[in-house]
C-alpha cells in the first residue's frame, strides 16, 4: 500500500479551500501553512494568463526528511505517508534543509516542524483527507497509488502527469495533472517585490515576529531581495512570480558560527598532531594549548548547536532517541569522542608526559572527523544544491588546518613559544591559505550540475555578496596574510626581525580567522538563496 496525491489543475479553481480545511483540520498557525496555493502570471498585457497549482508534502518514497531527522521524529507509516512526531522533535530544522520542495515549517506555537501529514488521523477511521473532501472541484484525489482498481492509479496510468523535481531522486507521490511546467521549477520564475495584494516581505516579516516570540529576523528578506537582484533579466515569456506564502530560510548566523568554531576545534589538535608527529617536541603549545583550545572550541561548537535548536531542552534526544543514519547524529558523536582524546592528550600534558602514538593518531583522525562530517550532513541536506559540492570536504579540512594553524600562532606569540614551532606554523598557514584559496576559485569556477547551485555561485562571482566574497574572503582573507606571511622570508635588521615576525604572523593569522568567518556565513546565505518552490 502506497497513498499518495493526484492534483488535477485543469479542475482546480485556485479557492484556497484545501489550504483553509488543512488549517482547522490540523490548528495551524497563522503565517504557516501545510498546503498552499501559488500563482504565476506569463505574457504582456493584454495577452496575459493567470497560472496557479497546489503545492505540499510530496510523501516520497525516499524522504530526504527522514534520512537527516536527527531523532526518528520523521518517520514513513506502512501505507506510504510520511509522518511526523512533534513529541521527539527538537526543533534543528534540518528537515528544512532535506525536503527540495519547502514542505516543512517551524510550527511557532509549539517550535517544531511540522508538515502535511495526508489526514493520516482520518484515513484510520476511513475518511479522506480533508483537503479532498473540501475540493469543490474534485481536483485534489487521493488513494492507493498500488491498487490498479482505485482512482488515483488509474490516473496516473491513463492520463500524463508531472512530478516535482524528479531529478532529486525521492520518488515523490504527489502528481499533477494540467500544470504550468514553470510552477514546479521556481527558477524558471522571476522573482518579484509585490505580490497581488501587499509587500511579499510583510509575510516575511510576520512570520519571523510570530516564531522568535516578537524578535524580528531579517535573513528570510534579505535572501528574498538577493534572488531578486540574481534573477534573470525580464522577458515577456517569462513567469511572474505573484502570489506565494513566506518561506523562510531555516539557517542563519548561528550555523555559520558553528562552522567556524568547529574548524578551530578540529583544527587546533590536528596541526599540534601533525607538528608533534614531525619531531616538534617539547613546546608546550603542542602538549597544553593545543588541547585546552581544542576543548574549549568543541564546547562551543556543542553550545551553539544547542542554542540553535527550537526545543534546545530536548538536545538530549540526540543520545536516547538517535536516528543513526543522521550526520546530525554521527557528527554528535564524533565531536564526543574527540573531546574524549583532546582530554586524554591534556592528561599527558598535564602529567609532562609525551603524548602516545596512539593517542596522537586517533586523536589526528577524530579531528579529521570532526572537522569534514559536516559535509556529508549538507550533502543530506538535498533540497540545496550548493552544498552538495564534492570539494566541500577537502574544503573543510583546509579550513581546518587555516583555522587551528592561524589559533595557534596567535596563543603561541602570547607565550612566546619556541621559534621554530611557529616558524612551522606559519608554513602549515601559508599552506592551507593557498590550498584554500585554490578551493575557493574553484568552487566558484567549475561548471555547475544545476540551475539552484549556479544562481548561489553567482551571488557570490557578481551578486549582492560579490563584495564582502571578493574582498572580505578572497583579498583580506586570503590574499592579504599570504602577503603577509610571504613578507617574513624579506630580510631586514636583526634588531627589528622579532618585533616584525610577531606583528605579521599575527596579522595574518587574525585576518585568516576573519577571512574563514565571512566564508562560512557566505556559504550558509549562498546556499540558501534559490527558492525551492
Amino acid at each position: 500500500m502506497r497513498y499518495g496525491f493526484v492534483i488535477d489543475q485543469n479542475r482546480c479553481i485556485g479557492c484556497h479551500a484545501c489550504t483553509v480545511a488543512c488549517k482547522e483540520e490540523h490548528n495551524v498557525p497563522i503565517g504557516v501553512n501545510r498546503t498552499w496555493v501559488k500563482y504565476i502570471e506569463k505574457g504582456q498585457f493584454p495577452d496575459t494568463r493567470r497560472h496557479f497549482a497546489v503545492l505540499r508534502c510530496n510523501h516520497c518514497d525516499d524522504a530526504p526528511c527522514i534520512e537527516i531527522c536527527p531523532t526518528v521524529a520523521l518517520f514513513r507509516r506502512p501505507d506510504g505517508i510520511v509522518d511526523f512526531d512533534g513529541d521527539r522533535c527538537i526543533g534543528c530544522k534540518s528537515c528544512m534543509q532535506a525536503c527540495p520542495y519547502d514542505a516543512l515549517y517551524i510550527d511557532p506555537n509549539t517550535k517544531t516542524a511540522a508538515k502535511c501529514n495526508f489526514c493520516a488521523h482520518r484515513l484510520e477511521v476511513g475518511l479522506r483527507p480533508s483537503c479532498e473532501i473540501i475540493c469543490p472541484t474534485q481536483a485534489i484525489v487521493s488513494g492507493d497509488l498500488d491498487d490498479s482498481t482505485s482512482d488515483i492509479a488509474k490516473i496516473v496510468a491513463s492520463q500524463k502527469v508531472t512530478l516535482r523535481k524528479p531529478g532529486k531522486g525521492t520518488h515523490p507521490k504527489l502528481f499533477y495533472v494540467g500544470v504550468d511546467g514553470d510552477l514546479l521549477e521556481p527558477t524558471m520564475m522571476e522573482p518579484q517585490s509585490m505580490h497581488l495584494w501587499a509587500d511579499k516581505h510583510q509575510g516575511e516579516d510576520l512570520y519571523a515576529l510570530t516564531t522568535t516570540g516578537g524578535r524580528k529576523d531579517n535573513t528570510s528578506a534579505l535572501l528574498d531581495r538577493l534572488r531578486e537582484e540574481n534573477r534573470v533579466p525580464s522577458n515577456p515569456g517569462l513567469a511572474r512570480e505573484v502570489y506565494d506564502v513566506p518561506h523562510p530560510t531555516p539557517w542563519g548566523r548561528m550555523i555559520a558560527a558553528y562552522l567556524w568554531t568547529k574548524g578551530i576545534a578540529a583544527g587546533s589538535l590536528l596541526v599540534a598532531a601533525t607538528l608533534l608527529a614531525a619531531g616538534y617536541k617539547g613546546d608546550p603549545l603542542l602538549s597544553l594549548v593545543s588541547p585546552v583550545l581544542a576543548l574549549l572550541f568543541t564546547g562551543l561548537t556543542v553550545s551553539l548547536l544547542v542554542f540553535d535548536l527550537k526545543r534546545p531542552e530536548r538536545f538530549f534526544y540526540l543520545l536516547t532517541k538517535p536516528n543513526p543514519r543522521s550526520w546530525l547524529v554521527i557528527g554528535g558523536y564524533v565531536l564526543f569522542v574527540y573531546g574524549i582524546f583532546a582530554s586524554l592528550w591534556l592528561f599527558f600534558g598535564l602529567t609532562g608526559r609525551a603524548v602516545p602514538h596512539v593517542v596522537l593518531w586517533l586523536t589526528a583522525l577524530f579531528a579529521i572527523c570532526a572537522a569534514c562530517y559536516t559535509a556529508f550532513l549538507f550533502a543530506q541536506a538535498k533540497g540545496r544544491d550548493l552544498w552538495q559540492s564534492p570539494l566541500f570536504f577537502w574544503h573543510l579540512l583546509v579550513q581546518a588546518v587555516t583555522a587551528g594553524a592561524a589559533a595557534l600562532i596567535g596563543l603561541g606569540v602570547l607565550l612566546q613559544s619556541d621559534s621554530t614551532v611557529m616558524g612551522a606554523l606559519t608554513k602549515l598557514l601559508g599552506g592551507s591559505l593557498v590550498l584554500s584559496a585554490a578551493m575557493i576559485l574553484a568552487e566558484v569556477s567549475l561548471t555547475h550540475v544545476s540551475e539552484d547551485s549556479k544562481r548561489a555561485v553567482d551571488l557570490l562571482k557578481k551578486g549582492s555578496l560579490s563584495g564582502t566574497f571578493w574582498w572580505l574572503v578572497i583579498a583580506m582573507g586570503t590574499l592579504l596574510p599570504l602577503l603577509l606571511l610571504i613578507s617574513l622570508t624579506i630580510p631586514i635588521p636583526a634588531g627589528a626581525r622579532e618585533a616584525a615576525a610577531t606583528v605579521l604572523s599575527v596579522s595574518a593569522s587574525i585576518l585568516a580567522l576573519v577571512g574563514l568567518w565571512f566564508f562560512d556565513n557566505l556559504w550558509i546565505k549562498a546556499g540558501q538563496a534559490a527558492p525551492l518552490s
